[in-house]
């Protein structure tokens, strides 16, 4: 019989995940979670950048997961498909650490978020796929719209899905609801300039699904493990709805992160059921900015101080 949701305990530190079945509120161990998934085609952990429990967590089910079935493929958003090169000589042993990272600019937490799973396939031999969309092309049809696409060159261009803006109406909604309306139009539809940024998230989407396809393709009988941000798979929307269109056929977990309010003591799950077929429960993280106006100011210096992308 399952267990009681209530039987789950709060996380107690910031490495701490809770995993449970999201169906019936079942604890779980990563091993119990692996044992779970392992005839599973592809397995989707979704995170919140640099929380250390879903890093952590990401690395103990990689590991579980090879010990039974040591043919794995680990696809991440986290490199973009343009540097894939890179990476493949990083792993071959062409390259130094830092060379990888500045190379294939990997994101500034490598070292300490993604570093043991990437060391985990080097020194088994297993692919790592870069699975996200370059970031200038990203950027540029954020500003101009997807018809940017027409003026790549044919070699950037075949980087990209056939398809590159598949998307479902629930995500659409979803995105909406995120960005809060503001950037509306008062009747629930985007804005030109949010419009072209939800074009520029579905551009990121398809290309990692097209990515984790072409990993199931290159390595025939390999599991799929994919580490991406956790909008991109929650509800199974995003990337996840994009396999699903994709290639029906195939079976995909989701793995989805959720914030334990500090202030519940039993486990938060009828309002977070639906976000995956497993959830793990993890502290939130420490709030950034108490202080308006110094948050306003932190968020204007990122955005200087981004890499400006030549868009013409």
């Amino acid at each position: 019989m399952p267990s009681e949701p209530n039987s789950v305990t709060p996380p107690e530190s910031q490495y701490d995940a809770r995993v449970i079945d999201a169906e019936t509120g079942s604890p779980l161990t990563v091993q119990q979670l692996a044992g779970r998934l392992a005839d599973t085609d592809i397995v989707v952990v979704g995170e919140y950048h640099g929380h250390h429990a879903s890093h952590l967590l990401q690395a103990r089910l990689q590991q579980a997961l090879f010990r039974r079935n040591p043919r794995q493929a680990l696809t991440m958003e986290q490199f973009n498909v343009n540097h894939q090169d890179v990476l493949d000589r990083f792993l071959a042993g062409g390259l130094g650490e830092t060379e990888m990272i500045e190379d294939a600019e990997a994101w500034d937490n490598y070292r300490a978020s993604y570093r043991p799973l990437v060391e985990f396939a080097r020194q088994r031999r297993l692919p790592v796929i870069a699975a996200n969309a370059p970031a200038d092309v990203v950027r540029c049809v954020g500003r101009k719209g997807p018809g940017y696409l027409e003026t790549l060159t044919p070699e950037t261009r075949a980087l990209l899905p056939e398809r590159p803006f598949l998307d479902t109406p629930a995500y659409k909604e979803k995105f909406i609801e995120a960005i809060g309306g503001s950037h509306g139009t008062g009747d629930g539809k985007l804005s030109e300039r949010m419009r072209n940024t939800y074009q520029a998230q579905l551009l990121r989407d398809n290309t990692m699904a097209r990515a984790i396809l072409d990993a199931r393709a290159n390595h025939p009988g390999h599991q799929i493990l994919h580490t991406t941000g956790t909008f991109h798979s929650e509800e199974r929307l995003g990337t996840v709805a994009v396999l699903e269109q994709r290639a029906p056929g195939l079976s995909i977990a989701v793995i989805t992160p959720v914030f334990w309010p500090d202030e519940e003591a039993n486990v938060p799950l009828e309002a977070n059921r639906s976000k995956g077929d497993y959830l793990y429960f993890i502290q939130p993280l420490p709030e950034e900015f108490r202080d308006p106006e110094r948050e306003s100011e932190a968020m204007q210096a990122r955005f200087a101080n981004r890499k400006p992308a030549d868009c013409e």
